[in-house]
């Protein structure tokens, strides 16, 4: 997940993708998995909105 943030704020400069980057690596892979689910949730948001513009 943390890499596929990586590339996709890498192919469309989005912010929000870095923030979610950023916020993946706070956590770590060993993070609360309620808080990593939350950004999955986020980024798949994100996704749709970058699909619709």
């Amino acid at each position: 997940m943390r890499d596929f943030s990586w590339k996709y704020f890498t192919l469309t400069g989005d912010v929000e993708s870095f923030m979610l980057y950023k916020e993946m690596n706070q956590f770590g892979a060993e993070g609360p998995a309620d808080s990593i689910a939350g950004a999955e949730d986020e980024f798949e948001k994100m996704e749709l909105e970058a699909e619709s513009n």
